[in-house]
Order: C-alpha cells, then structure tokens, then sequence
C-alpha cells in the first residue's frame, strides 16, 4: 500500500466538464480510477447543496476517485443520453461504464458510504492508519518532525480524526509549547473518549500543576529527608511536568507506602493522573497499578 501523495494538488481531482470533453475526461479517464459525475444547473437549490459537500468527499479521498461536474444548462447531451431526469443527479463511472448513481442531496455519510464503495473502502482508511502507526513510531524515536507530517497529513485527509489531533498535541507537548498543546487538543471534542485525547488532557493537567521549582532542588530535598513527602509530591509533579511519568508514579508509589493517606490520599489521586497520561496499556500504568494494589492489599 502506498500513501496518498501529499504534493498532488488536490483540485486536479475536481474538473468542470463538458458535452465536448466527456469522453476523455469521464469514459477514457474512468479506465484507470473511478471517475464520478455531478449534473448541476445554476438554478437548481439541492445543487447548491450537494456539490460542495460531493468536492469535500472527493479530497478527502485523497486521489482515489476523480469528479467532473457538468452543468446540464450549458451541456444537456450527455444528460439527456443518461436520462437525467432531475438533478443533482450523480452517476459513478468505472472502466467507462456507469455503474452506480443517486439523486438528490445526500447526507456526507452516504456520500462516504457510495465513495467507499466505488474504491472497496479500503484505500483512504488504511493510508490514514499507517500514517497514524507512522506518527506514533516517530514519536517513539523522538522524530518530532516525522511525526508532525504524519499526523498533519491525517489531518488533512480526516480533520476530525481524534487519534492525530492528539498525536500533534503530542508534538507541541515533547517540544515544551503547552500553550500549543492546549490549543491543539481542543479541537477534540470535550467529551471525547478517545484514550489518546484523555492522555494528553492528563499530561497537560499534570504540567499545569507542576510547582515552580528545579528538580534537582527538589531531588535532594528528598534524598535529604525521604520522609518529607510535600518535597516527594512536587518532585512526581515536576517530574510529570516534564514527561518523566515513570518516575513521577515512582515518586508518588514511594508516597503511597510510606502513608497511604497522607494529604488526603494526594499521591494515590495523583497516581491516577499519571496511569491516564501514560495510556491504560502503557509499561507505566500496568506495572504502577500492580505495585499499588500490592501495597493497598498488602
């Protein structure tokens, strides 16, 4: 499989047609993709509708299927040999032959849907998850400029894709703009329950409350006096704060077994804060909440 080419302008994708360029531009061009056809007129309402969401649909299948929009007012042959009897009215051509079509205006849902279909629904899906695999990859090797474009390019396909809104906060947040962060993750809805948003909420959550202050002070403060569990507390915050969320859980798990219920179980709430921003099956999260219930339980 390859990735959609970024560089493609996509509006070669969206042509006006015509009665004179109809056999090159939807018959001959429909040999090598799909090609799907919108008869139009400029008095016609539901037109006004349907077409740009139709342009919106066809971008976002990034390349897989062309559109040709032709104005019946202007080019009523090729209509009138279709038998277009009112419009819009959308025909789908395929190694030169029509063979799927609808009229009316149409919800984005069933315009994904027929798109999907005429590609076999799998092309633009898997693209956009190996460039969230690729993103992901990259983040793991601290390629933050690889994974910015595979998560931008997601964006660009699906610019409601939850997974790479939270994967670019990721960038900003790796890169110390938690204002950029912020911004960026709010384009999730606040409801989300995507795991992914929920991490980066949690790791801004933790940063904005990490307490002013080196950790290497606070370091050896603890080191100092290892009962001094405020210092211990801030150490986890700034070590949070600063992406460290192992040994943030380290702190706060030290805290927990010491007193359990110290500042109103602060570092046991806290605890959870860090599992959330590490991802429910990160290394973190499943070896921190062993280690808790074995000194809950205990």
């Amino acid at each position: 499989m390859t990735f959609a080419d970024p560089t493609r302008p996509l509006e070669d994708l969206i042509k006006e047609g015509s009665d004179a360029g109809f056999m090159a531009d939807v018959v001959e061009a429909s040999k090598t993709q799909p090609v799907i056809v919108d008869f139009w007129a400029t008095w016609c309402g539901p037109c006004r509708q349907l077409t740009p969401a139709l342009e919106k649909a066809v971008r976002a299948a990034q390349g897989a299927v062309k559109l040709v929009k032709i104005d019946i007012d202007k080019n009523p042959a090729y209509a009138q040999q279709l038998r277009v009897q009112s419009i819009p009215t959308v025909y789908a051509f395929v190694d030169g032959q029509p063979v799927d079509g609808f009229q009316g205006a149409v919800p984005d849902s069933q315009l994904k849907a027929f798109i999907d279909k005429l590609t076999g629904g799998s092309g633009v899906n898997a693209d956009v998850e190996q460039l969230l695999s690729l993103g992901e990859e990259s983040l793991a090797l601290n390629d933050m400029g690889g994974a910015a474009q595979a998560f931008a390019h997601v964006l660009s396909i699906e610019p409601d894709n939850e997974k790479a809104v939270a994967g670019m906060a990721r960038v900003y947040l790796a890169g110390g703009d938690a204002d950029q962060a912020r911004q960026t993750i709010a384009m999730a809805p606040e409801d989300s329950k995507e795991p992914a948003v929920q991490s980066v909420r949690a790791q801004l959550a933790l940063a904005s409350s990490a307490p002013v202050g080196a950790s290497a002070e606070l370091e050896a403060r603890v080191k100092a006096n290892p009962n001094d569990h405020q210092a211990r507390f801030d150490l986890a915050q700034a070590q949070a704060a600063s992406g460290d969320l192992k040994g943030a859980a380290d702190s706060l798990l030290a805290i927990v077994a010491a007193d359990r219920d110290w500042n109103d179980q602060a570092a046991r709430k806290q605890l959870l804060t860090v599992f959330e921003a590490a991802g429910a099956m990160s290394d973190v999260a499943r070896d921190g909440r062993r280690r808790l219930s074995s000194i809950l339980f205990a």
